[in-house]
This record gives structure tokens, sequence and C-alpha cells, in this order.
């Protein structure tokens, strides 16, 4: 770790913790997404990204109904609400309450849950938001294949519950592009990777946007 800088405030090593947890809180105390987002009242930096994208993209718009997955801690869906979106959000962690929005606690993989978001969007959805992030476990292809799995399960999801020329906004890492590729191609009319600036360095993460989704075909 480099020394001090004049004014920053140095995690020391105390009360127990581990050398990852100081790193952990030193790079916490370090980041100005993390100290932007206290001063704008969001749960977390993350919101930061959703918001360049949806500044440079155009996504969101008053009266768009959001499926946010993968929400908590919620910055996402404050975001979403603030614009004057209609958002039902879920996880599979407990999230607070944000006011305007609906959450579904549970596996949005899950039939039942995916019934359940269905009734409370009240029709399809405008765009998916997916800020999902599986369990890591420390091997990297073991990661990657469980990240390729996740958005395959968002993407899957949202072919479902989005109306015809609907988007995705979906995270993954860096690797699994030419996997996930083939579903994208066949469900939408266009697609664009994306690293928003505050994406950390050392993060391997993209996201995906995948822009007007095809009707599915009827069945027969």
């Amino acid at each position: 770790m480099s020394s001090a800088r004049p004014g920053r405030v140095r995690v020391r090593a105390k009360g127990g913790r581990t050398a990852a947890q100081v790193r952990w809180l030193q790079r916490q105390l370090d980041d100005p997404y993390v100290a932007a987002a206290k001063k704008r009242g969001y749960r977390a930096r993350s919101v930061f990204k959703l918001e360049e994208i949806d500044q440079k993209h155009g996504l969101l718009r008053r009266g768009m109904a959001v499926l946010d997955l993968g929400a908590a801690p919620g910055s996402w869906t404050q975001y979403a609400v603030e614009k004057g979106c209609r958002v039902v959000a879920c996880d599979l962690l407990e999230m607070a309450p944000v006011a305007g929005a609906a959450f579904v606690q549970g596996d949005f993989a899950d039939p039942a849950v995916q019934e359940r978001l269905r009734t409370l969007l009240g029709g399809p959805a405008d765009i998916v938001l997916s800020d999902v992030a599986p369990n890591t476990t420390g091997l990297r292809n073991v990661d990657r294949l469980k990240a390729e799995a996740a958005v395959e399960a968002v993407l899957d999801f949202a072919t479902r519950v989005l109306r015809p020329g609907g988007a995705c906004l979906v995270k993954l890492l860096k690797g699994a592009e030419r996997a996930i590729l083939p579903l994208v191609r066949q469900h939408f009319a266009g697609y664009r990777f994306l690293r928003p600036k505050a994406t950390r360095a050392e993060s391997s993460e993209l996201y995906l946007l995948a822009t007007g989704v095809r009707p599915e075909p009827p069945k027969e």
C-alpha cells in the first residue's frame, strides 16, 4: 500500500481486521465514487455506472416500466425512480424499501418469482436492468462460467418479459462475450459492450446493452 497522502484517512489493522479487510476499507475511503454516492444519497457507487450509460444512450425515460434484477442494495432502483420510471426490483438478498418501487426477494430464475414480477409490472417491461453478480470462487474459469450462466438466465427472462423493441442492460465478465453473442443476436436487433468510467480498474466486468428485442414467435 502506498504511503498516506496529506489529509488522507489511513485504515489501520486493528480490532481483528484481516489484511484483506484493511485493503477493502482503504479502497472505499479513497474512492471518489463512494464519496459521491454518499453525498447524493445513493446506496452504492454502482449507480454511476448506470448514470453514465443512461446519459450516453438514453436508456431511461419518465413512465417506463423497469425491471431491476440483482437490485440490492438499491442504487439502480433509486436512480430509475428518480428518472420517473415505474420500477419492479428483485434480489436474493433483502433490500430496504425504495419509495416508488416494488420489490420481490427471491431468485428471478424461479418461475414463481417470475410470475410475481410480471404481476407487479402489470404488463411488459420497457427495459430490464441487471447488475447480478454470482458468488465467486476465485477460480477464473469457474467464475466465468457462473457469470455466463447468470447472463444467459437474464437474457432468457428478458426476451419473455420485454415489450417488442425493448432493451436489456446486463453485467458480464470479460471473456464471456463470445459465449453469449449467439443468444443476443438471435433475440435482439443490436448490441454493444460498455465499460463505464466508474468500473474499478482491476475489475473484469463489462456491460452488455442489447436493444430492439424481437417478439417471441407464436407458439404452435
